[in-house]
């Protein structure tokens, strides 16, 4: 049996479900699992933890500054331990742009660190025009319309592949 840490940061809360799931999974698999926000580490201590995963969603072609603030102060645990990190972003949705190696955003992530995970995954996001204030919702139509993706108003659609996220919550309880 292994503690993990799943330290999460979201946006509109589609990260922390996809981590909620990697629990599941996990903890199916006679692993204990703690879910932590990245917005709040005041008093999370990594160093007990047998292996750590890092999850984070993109917003405007970025994760947040607290993934690479978390990640700068904790290097040397994250290095001395079994570790995997994520991103979930919407650009994921397309064949071509939905693994590792050639997602664009994960790609660019990778360049501006200097930790490099042991296991990486990219996962798909969610649209959910409803819950966006008027501001998100017009700008993020507009990267739907010049990337040829759903631009309706009232659209909600969840293009997470949970097969995906099962497949590296068995590869995170492997590790």
């Amino acid at each position: 049996m292994a503690d993990i840490l799943i330290m999460y940061s979201t946006t509109d809360g589609h990260t922390l479900e996809i981590c909620q799931y990697l629990k599941q999974v996990i903890e199916r698999n006679d692993n204990r699992v703690t879910l932590q926000s990245m917005d709040d580490v005041s008093n999370v201590d990594m160093r007990p933890f047998d292996k750590v995963v890092l999850g984070a969603s993109i917003r405007y072609g970025k994760h947040s500054k607290q993934v690479y603030e978390h990640i700068k102060r904790n290097e040397q645990i994250l290095d001395s331990k079994p570790n995997a990190f994520f991103s979930v972003n919407v650009v994921a949705r397309k064949p071509g742009k939905n693994q590792p190696e050639t997602n664009p955003y994960l790609k660019k992530f990778l360049k501006q660190i200097s930790w490099q995970p042991k296991e990486l995954a990219v996962f798909a996001g969610k649209l959910d025009y409803p819950r966006y204030n008027y501001w998100d919702r017009q700008i993020i139509r507009f990267i739907m319309w010049m990337t040829k993706g759903p631009t309706d108003p009232e659209t909600v659609i969840d293009f997470t592949d949970w097969k995906q996220v099962e497949s590296f919550g068995q590869l995170v309880s492997d590790m």
